[in-house]
């Protein structure tokens, strides 16, 4: 198997909460920015999708903190897609530091939503892939 989609970002001061360590929701930020990163990557953008009418939504997300960050840290973000059929998929993500620490894990459950009807669109498997420069990036 090959490694999960990463982008890299550096923890950034003013995202640090009175302890010193990122805030916590601010995890959420760097979840979101991979995901757009990997359709970005895969050659889906934003404009793309509203154009399709159709856009992705969150439905629920779990974060397991495992060590913390600290301002000037870099860290590395995975993004992996996991299809189990129906109208809905996981995002699988890790927050890494440089050195192989895991600082976190999220695990997501997404889903595309139709921008006319306001239902989730059935297999969006298919849609990611008709879209897709490259659909290798979703696992698919």
């Amino acid at each position: 198997m090959s490694e999960p989609f990463s982008v890299r970002v550096t923890v950034r001061g003013y995202e640090t909460d009175v302890q010193g360590h990122v805030n916590q929701a601010v995890y959420l930020n760097y979840a979101e920015h991979a995901r757009w990163s990997l359709l970005q990557a895969a050659g889906i953008s934003q404009a793309r999708l509203n154009a399709q009418g159709i856009g992705p939504v969150a439905l629920e997300t779990t974060i397991r903190y495992r060590r913390e960050l600290l301002a000037g840290e870099d860290v590395d973000v995975t993004c992996a897609f996991v299809w189990d059929g129906g109208k809905t998929f996981r995002i699988e993500q890790t927050v890494r530091r440089t050195d192989g620490t895991v600082a976190a894990e999220i695990t997501a459950v997404g889903g595309l939503l139709d921008l006319t009807s306001r239902r989730l669109v059935a297999n969006p498997q298919d849609v990611f892939k008709e879209l897709a420069t490259d659909p290798g990036l979703f696992g698919i």
